[in-house]
């Protein structure tokens, strides 16, 4: 477990950024609040936007600016300071509501996670006030903050979808405001086969399945009571409507908690083939240091063996994949007049430069895709002649089609250059947009030099 809750100075962003709505109407600061210790406000008996202005709110933002706050008490989500290292300072006005919201819909599971914090048999539910989210209440609190979110996040404890009505608040959220983007996290298990096509069609962008083995002798040590054979029928059904549909969202995710008894070479073989062949967009491994009995010593901090398959761990990045080939990987040469010699244009000017994109993976590159999240775009990072960062959003250039595996096209870019003279170096990568650049799960990139005369 996280030490983060024993640091006496820290910082933390969640204050002014999210909220987490608790099924029976209370709004708690940060995710990790299993028992509802840090709570804010009702939203039962106010909106959202005195909840988020009020001065519960306030005075948290005003202590942690001061390096420290009572009210986050054991929070792991505290970021410590070093001895001599200034808190962070935020703007006390947070806005009038928060950008991103938890909806937790039940605090209820339909299994017993070994030793989890949110097992049935810890009582978490007789925290919550209300057993299930009021419909009535979950469309006042979005109506109010869907217009200014960017994101909700509907899940936090409990299995979401043991409401009756968790999909239709699904199809509620991205009906009236399509604009968010609306991701979900579930066992699988509550999912009839006809929900999980209507989750496909709902227009919810990310489905992840949590699902740790692959067989169900190892997967129910974990997830006790839980159904192998279910959840990953439930998550062929939601692959297999979307494919019928021809739609490119949601993205759906198997998310694999390595532990000793299921991170053997020959599981981790099964569940990549298994995952491959059920339609799974994405596989990734989840790190964990609980239960201290059974977390994975094969893949620690340091390990060769973790560093092996670094970019495939869920908290690396927001593109790694175990599935073979699925890794998005490009080769991308940047043309030149003269091999060898930097770019040279003029200050303040806009450079025409073609570079000829290669997808090296199994998967196609999208041009265009849904809310213009995840296509795939060239881009161009301006950095000082040292490497360091200057804007890494300079240029964008748009594929002109899907790029298939092992298919390469050429893609003009155009640059502006800065306004001073001087030396520098332009990045080249692929960006799925919305989500992550391509370097940040091991993609080469291409660097070049440039004189700005």
């Amino acid at each position: 477990m996280s030490l983060n809750f024993l640091a006496t100075r820290f910082t933390c962003s969640w204050p002014w950024s999210i909220a987490v709505l608790l099924c029976d109407g209370r709004v708690v600061c940060g995710c990790a609040d299993p028992y509802a210790k840090r709570v804010l406000g009702d939203a039962r008996t106010a909106p959202l936007s005195s909840i988020w202005r009020g001065d519960t709110a306030a005075t948290l933002r005003r202590d942690i600016n001061g390096g420290g706050a009572s009210f986050c008490g054991d929070c792991p989500l505290k970021l410590p300071l070093a001895p001599d290292e200034p808190p962070t300072q935020r703007n006390l006005d947070a806005g009038a509501l928060p950008g991103r919201l938890y909806i937790e819909c039940t605090a209820a599971c339909n299994i017993s996670c070994f030793q989890a914090c949110c097992a049935p048999e810890t009582g978490i539910t007789r925290t919550r006030q209300a057993g299930m989210l009021d419909w009535e209440l979950f469309t006042r609190v979005v109506d109010e903050s869907g217009p200014t979110l960017g994101r909700i996040d509907f899940f936090n404890y409990g299995e979401t979808f043991l409401h009756k009505r968790a999909v239709d608040m699904c199809e509620y959220i991205k009906t009236r405001y399509p604009h968010i983007y609306l991701y979900t996290s579930t066992n699988g298990l509550a999912l009839t086969e006809e929900k999980a096509r209507r989750l496909v069609h709902s227009g919810i962008d990310e489905v992840t399945f949590s699902v740790d083995g692959a067989t169900a002798e190892s997967y129910v040590r974990y997830r006790q009571r839980g159904n192998f054979d279910l959840a990953i029928r439930n998550l062929r059904t939601m692959a297999d409507e979307k494919a019928k549909a021809g739609r490119d969202i949601p993205h759906i995710n198997w998310r694999y908690i390595l532990f000793t008894w299921n991170d053997s070479d020959e599981e981790m073989a099964r569940a990549r083939q298994l995952a491959a062949e059920v339609g799974a967009d994405r596989l990734c491994w989840e790190l964990t240091d609980h239960p201290e009995e059974a977390f994975s010593r094969r893949f620690v901090p340091g390990s060769d063996e973790l560093a092996r398959i670094r970019h495939e761990v869920w908290d690396d990045n927001n593109l790694g994949n175990a599935i073979p080939g699925a890794m998005p990987r490009a080769q991308i040469d940047v043309r030149t007049l003269v091999p060898g010699l930097p770019l040279i244009a003029r200050r303040a000017q806009t450079m025409a430069v073609k570079a000829r994109v290669r997808n090296l993976s199994t998967r196609p590159f999208r041009a265009q895709a849904s809310y213009g999240r995840r296509l795939v775009r060239l881009g161009a990072q301006l950095m000082d002649a040292d490497g360091t960062l200057i804007d890494r959003d300079r240029a964008r250039a748009w594929l002109p089609s899907d790029l298939e595996p092992g298919a390469a096209v050429d893609v003009p870019i155009e640059i502006p250059l800065p306004d001073r003279a001087g030396r520098y170096a332009l990045k080249f990568d692929l960006v799925s947009e919305g989500i992550d650049w391509f370097e940040a799960c091991g993609s080469a990139t291409t660097t070049k030099a440039v004189w700005v005369r």
